[in-house]
């Protein structure tokens, strides 16, 4: 069998090493803009302390998760697939299928994150500079609003951004980044130094069995705001030293990100108030930038607005790598696994694109897209997660660069756990938050299930071009699909 007649030639393209960990550091600001998505609804569906605390302890769950990947990111240092090629490498032996289970669980949230933010971009472009557009264009059983065609014109820009190449990318990265820095300062320190500021007016509404219910529903809700520091780990073979710089990324990531996610719902919670956030809990931030820096507030909302771009360009650098790398490794369709002369997984961002576009127009409520690609997301990190256990097992001499205390192994074990409480309590019930239901359920399981049946039938396709037809065509065999090649 000639080398071109070989699928897994394509095992052969390799992204550039260009990144240092503060490159992915700054990738990981894409948490604290994330925030501002979710932060409205938190608020006033659990009170301005009980999202202060909840927040708090879901971070601290990250906390312990991203701890862990800091190991399994230096045992496959060339892997842009991160914590799903962590639990495909973990659960192959066992469950094979678990490799588009985790892929296409972990591509869908980041890979719809265009379609989420892009949903708010168009809310906050509506209500600071055009709040009479309030126009519908119905198109057949699609509806087309105002912030509906602004997300669709981001999800435009950001492609093309991508497009262009990493550097560029992360010079549009850097130049957000610092721009976030601006709002959240506002957020954390302005409202201490107004009279209005009333933190202690703020209320807990977690009470008995359906609080703790309610509980978990919103960990399931937060976890893709406060798990998602693991996406310096997708980038391991683009850092110049994938195991230090993966290393610091998370870590540092993982400090900010607490203080953050625990400041800003009591410190802007406190002054804007809980009745005025549950009125208008997607852009009440509008309000309160009027009256903490009142004529600079169209500054302070483009600045929101670069926030979420950062986090729209984070997102498809991070998902057109994870789609590339179950292309390369057989997890899916071969094709995808292919990058341009500029080192650019174009065919996975053409892909991306055309999803986005389709899901911010059935969708587009942002809250209900998040909930969608959840429910794949948490059950990689599951699947991850225990993986580290499994691979301590079945690996106990593989080459571990960062080898992590030994306490780690139960501490996985209980993570494991919590996550499947989360997941399953989550996924069953998100609706008591007033976001998602069935239709945003269904769309989850079927995009899960179509990403096995794709496997099945790329495994089939391999094993049939790789039957020998001479015993010297056995030698090729080790080639192959991520299950056999090690």
């Amino acid at each position: 069998m000639s080398t071109e007649q070989i699928p897994a030639a394509v095992q052969a393209e390799h992204l550039p090493k260009r990144m240092r960990w503060f490159d992915g550091f700054a990738m990981a600001m894409t948490m604290p803009a994330a925030l501002i998505a979710t932060l409205g609804a938190s608020i006033a569906g659990l009170g301005g302390w009980g999202a202060a605390v909840l927040w708090a302890i879901s971070m601290l769950l990250a906390m312990g998760v991203n701890w862990i990947y800091t190991e399994l990111a230096t045992m496959f240092p060339d892997s842009s697939g991160g914590i799903a090629h962590y639990a495909a490498e973990a659960w192959k032996k066992r469950a094979p299928w678990v490799a588009p289970l985790a892929g296409v669980g972990y591509w869908l949230p980041w890979g719809t994150n265009l379609a989420t933010y892009g949903a708010v971009t168009g809310s906050l472009v509506m209500a600071q500079w055009f709040p009479d557009q309030d126009w519908v264009l119905q198109l057949g059983p699609v509806s087309i609003t105002f912030p509906v065609m602004v997300g669709l014109i981001v999800i435009g820009v950001m492609y093309l951004i991508n497009v262009i190449g990493v550097r560029v990318t992360m010079t549009f990265v850097y130049v957000t980044a610092a721009i976030l820095m601006i709002p959240l300062f506002v957020f954390i320190v302005f409202p201490l130094f107004q009279s209005d500021w009333a933190p202690m007016d703020l209320t807990w509404n977690l009470h008995g069995i359906e609080g703790l219910h309610t509980a978990i529903v919103w960990l399931y809700i937060m976890a893709w705001t406060t798990f998602g520091i693991e996406v310096c780990a997708t980038f391991a073979p683009e850092y110049r030293d994938s195991v230090k710089d993966t290393t610091r990324a998370i870590k540092a990531s993982v400090l900010f990100c607490l203080g953050v996610f625990f400041l800003v719902p009591l410190t802007l919670g406190g002054y804007a108030g809980e009745a005025a956030i549950a009125e208008d809990p997607a852009t009440f931030f509008i309000a309160s930038f009027a009256d903490l820096v009142g004529g600079a507030s169209d500054f302070m909302v483009v600045c929101l607005i670069a926030s979420l771009l950062l986090i729209m360009t984070t997102s498809v650098a991070d998902a057109s790598r994870v789609l590339f790398n179950m292309g390369k490794e057989g997890v899916t369709v071969r094709g995808l696994g292919v990058l341009n002369k500029r080192g650019v997984p174009l065919r996975s961002l053409n892909v991306m694109l055309v999803m986005n576009v389709v899901i911010l127009v059935v969708l587009q409520n942002p809250l209900a897209i998040i909930v969608t690609g959840n429910l794949g997301y948490i059950l990689t990190h599951l699947l991850a997660v225990s993986g580290f256990f499994l691979l301590r097992k079945d690996r106990p001499d593989a080459e571990r660069p960062i080898k992590l205390p030994r306490f780690f192994v139960p501490l996985s074990i209980v993570l494991s756990v919590i996550l499947a409480i989360i997941l399953v309590v989550g996924a069953t019930g998100f609706s008591v938050t007033g976001y998602g239901g069935f239709l945003e359920l269904g769309i989850a399981l079927g995009l899960l299930a179509l990403g096995v049946v794709i496997w099945v039938f790329v495994q089939r396709g391999t094993d049939r071009r790789e039957l020998p037809s001479t015993p010297d065509s056995a030698s090729t065999q080790t080639v192959g699909t991520q299950g056999r090649h090690e």
